[in-house]
């Protein structure tokens, strides 16, 4: 998940655990409770990876900050309603870069380029798709 004030990015993997795929964003609003245990639950979802925004020196920032009472509230949520899921921060610096060359590259319109949810969603595949990397390279 690339969590944001407005919107969070999702992506799911496959079965495997080797390919990410986008499932698009879910609004931070009023109706994000309902929205979340909706996908927990449809996808089957074990594990959550959330996107941990550092700086360039590895230090927290606000965001970091609100990353992590996001989980907190998270896990009360999954606990209140008897859902099991582990949970683990990925590093998240440059996706939201990555994500923007990527979608630039993809020969998409300017109009839907410029979609700022088309950027969190792509922002958290990209973050899962290297989590999920990063764990092959440990099996290899």
């Amino acid at each position: 998940m690339d969590y944001g004030d407005k919107r969070i990015g999702v992506a799911v993997s496959d079965t495997d655990k080797q390919y990410s795929f986008q499932r698009g964003i879910l609004s931070n609003d009023s109706g994000l409770d309902g929205n979340l245990l909706e996908l927990i639950r449809g996808e089957n979802i074990e594990k959550i990876i959330l996107g941990y925004p550092l700086n360039l020196r590895s230090e927290k920032t606000e965001l970091t900050e609100k990353v992590e009472q996001f989980r907190a509230k998270l896990e009360k949520l999954l606990e209140a309603n008897s859902i099991k899921a582990d949970f683990e921060f990925f590093d998240e610096r440059f996706t939201s870069k990555l994500a923007r060359e990527n979608i630039l590259s993809s020969g998409l319109s300017k109009k839907k380029r410029r979609d700022k949810g088309l950027i969190d969603s792509v922002s958290a595949q990209i973050i899962l798709q290297d989590y999920l990397d990063s764990k092959q390279r440990v099996r290899h």
